[in-house]
């Protein structure tokens, strides 16, 4: 009988967590960087993903989660900050019209705002 080679118990269990954190904490952050708060998640999971991606040098385990995470936090970062910088300026060239007396108004003086019309 030919003998059984297996892993070590603790490299066979070992896994990075901090990499699979990061890739859950990017992807999610991604998904609600349009809410503002994909840019706090972002920037919990690039702080997690660039840590998680030097213990995968060390360690070997988790790069492509690591990787993954540093990638979609950075780009939901971006994103959140796109996005408020979209809405500082809607709000300022829209100043005017956030006292109408109906929406159809509002719509009109927006219109009327973003058009130059």
């Amino acid at each position: 009988m030919p003998p059984h080679h297996t892993a070590p118990a603790s490299s066979a269990s070992s896994t990075n967590g901090l990499a699979g954190a990061a890739m859950v904490l990017g992807v999610t952050g991604l998904s609600t960087s349009v809410f503002f708060i994909g840019g706090l998640l972002g920037g919990i999971g690039l702080i997690l993903g660039i840590v998680a991606l030097t213990t995968a040098k060390r360690t070997g385990t988790g790069r492509g989660k690591a990787l993954t995470g540093v990638v979609t936090s950075a780009i939901a970062i971006v994103v959140s900050v796109l996005v408020a910088v979209f809405f500082v300026w809607y709000a300022n060239k829209t100043q005017e019209c956030y006292r109408p007396d109906s929406f159809q108004q509002y719509k009109q003086c927006v219109h009327q705002q973003l058009t130059g019309n």
